[in-house]
């Protein structure tokens, strides 16, 4: 017997995946799974509507429209509470709460996350073209040689905010330092905003705004920035003029995270200059 086809109208076809998801989630469970008592044979595997309800804390209508995909409101609250009892990870949490009509609440990583190896290695793969990861707060997570060379990011930088604003290296390289702080601000004000409970992005402007007059100005003008990519244009002093484009992904593994990774500009001789920069550092640090 063939599937029906999921219904035309996006909202109805929501609905209509949420109404299999529960029930899959339901049916690989067994009274056992959840501390209930086994009460005889089922004629269906997994435990039933009233049981979820009850183990939720819900009413067992309200559950049972939910899962049948009726037009119910929904809070974060009473989604958390099905989750947890139908023994979801945190990705079929966030599935829940797409398929609900809701924004899935945002996932955290733990202060001071190792990096993966498989992405130290992509770091790698990307020389002789800087990249780096840096979490939330902009702490350097993880550094590639380039980026080390070019941007100063190394040993004695561990925040990139920081850096921007109070390494006199790292201003002498941006030749468009002033046009950039604006947007380094508002991407990093609407970065906190995700976190509205996080002491540590408070701090940390705190501190900054007592060494940095010009951080303070901008982070009392209030202004946001959503923008993921950027154009930066460096004066290294052995390889000369660089321009790139940097673009921010986020990481999966590393919730909070992001990938930033520096691209020459076509045209620029940006990628020979550091071809032959990166190779002179690595023939030094070997001879």
């Amino acid at each position: 017997m063939s599937a029906s086809p999921p219904p035309a109208d996006p909202a109805l076809r929501r609905r209509d995946e949420l109404r299999h998801f529960l029930r899959t989630r339901r049916a690989r469970l067994t009274p056992q799974d959840v501390g209930m008592p086994e009460a005889g044979r089922r004629r269906t595997p997994g435990l039933r509507r009233e049981e979820v309800a009850v183990l939720s804390g819900v009413g067992v209508s309200w559950y049972t429209r939910l899962e049948q995909g009726r037009d119910i409101n929904v809070s974060g609250e009473v989604l958390d509470a099905v989750a947890r009892t139908l023994g979801m990870d945190g990705t079929e949490r966030e599935h829940l709460y797409l398929l609900s009509g809701l924004n899935p609440p945002l996932a955290e990583s733990e202060p001071g996350a190792r990096v993966p190896e498989e992405l130290v290695r992509v770091l790698d793969a990307w020389s002789p073209l800087p990249a780096y990861i840096r979490d939330r707060y902009w702490n350097l997570a993880a550094v590639n040689d380039a980026a080390a060379e070019v941007l100063g990011y190394g040993e004695g930088e561990h925040n990139c905010l920081v850096t921007f604003f109070a390494s006199a290296r790292y201003r002498a390289l941006a030749r468009e330092w002033s046009a950039a702080a604006p947007q380094v601000v508002g991407r990093f004000r609407r970065d906190a905003a995700r976190y509205p409970d996080d002491p540590e992005f408070g701090r940390l402007a705190g501190d900054l705004m007592s060494v940095s007059p010009e951080f303070a100005e901008l982070w009392d003008r209030h202004e946001v920035d959503s923008g993921t990519r950027a154009v930066k244009a460096l004066v290294h002093p052995q390889a000369g003029d660089l321009v790139f484009e940097s673009t921010l992904l986020g990481v999966p593994e590393l919730p909070g995270h992001c990938l930033v990774l520096y691209n020459p500009m076509p045209d620029t001789g940006t990628r020979e200059a550091l071809e032959r920069l990166m190779a002179s550092v690595r023939l030094a640090a070997t001879g």
